[in-house]
């Protein structure tokens, strides 16, 4: 009869699977309710283990934001091909998956919770900053500027602040259907560009180029088309 050996993991390979047990069980519970003792038994070592490869629960807790923040952020990454509303789409039904799947993670992130103390460390604030500027960079390059006007920048930087705030509170009950909120998402984008586009010529002609490559099928003209059937309901009595 032969027993198996259980292989040993190197120093990275270890860490690496501490960090993947850690950010498993902070998806799925609040971090502050997560032990070093969960994460120990999870990954089947023992507690004093776990502070060999991480001084303390803020380390381990930033590693694992880390992963996910690096998650996040390539989740807005889109190849620059077809029309823009199509690709939006695409991008928000991958951001509005993680948040699903990793509610209290993501909650945890963008909210910069604490997992240990009473306020977020400087590490977590800049990891939530990486992934809007990573949103924020990503959009900007799909519309093919490389330096917004003031408008534009407002527009872009708003609507990814209207996202991440629209997911958190969607977290709470997931009322309305994920595929409908993704939709939405993208016509807040248009609804945004559209509003300042009254206000300015330059991001008139942005917008207009952007709708001239828009299919009749996609979610551009599909916000046009709901426009256009609530215009009688709004207009005034004669």
């Amino acid at each position: 009869m032969t027993t198996g050996v259980r292989r040993r993991m190197g120093v990275e390979e270890r860490r690496q699977q501490l960090i993947g047990v850690a950010l498993e069980l902070f998806s799925n519970r609040s971090p502050d309710d997560v032990s070093i003792d969960e994460i120990a038994a999870a990954a089947g070592i023992s507690r004093p283990l776990v502070y060999h490869y991480f001084p303390g629960k803020l380390s381990l807790y930033e590693a694992a934001l880390q992963r996910a923040a690096d998650d996040l952020a390539e989740r807005f990454m889109e190849p620059h091909e077809g029309p823009l509303g199509a690709r939006l789409l695409r991008v928000t039904g991958r951001f509005l998956g993680f948040v699903d799947e990793h509610g209290p993670g993501f909650s945890a992130l963008m909210r910069g919770g604490p997992a240990v103390g009473p306020s977020s460390s400087p590490t977590t604030n800049a990891l939530i900053d990486s992934v809007r500027q990573a949103a924020y960079e990503q959009i900007l390059a799909h519309l093919g500027v490389t330096d917004p006007p003031a408008r534009l920048d407002l527009v872009v930087r708003s609507w990814v602040s209207l996202a991440e705030s629209t997911a958190l509170i969607w977290l709470d009950g997931r009322r309305i259907p994920r595929a409908e909120l993704e939709r939405q998402l993208v016509h807040d984008f248009a609804a945004l560009a559209a509003v300042s586009a009254a206000y300015d010529d330059e991001m008139a002609g942005l917008l207009g180029t952007v709708l001239a490559d828009e299919p009749a099928d996609g979610p551009f003209a599909d916000l046009l088309a709901r426009l256009a059937a609530l215009a009688p309901r709004a207009a005034l009595p004669s």
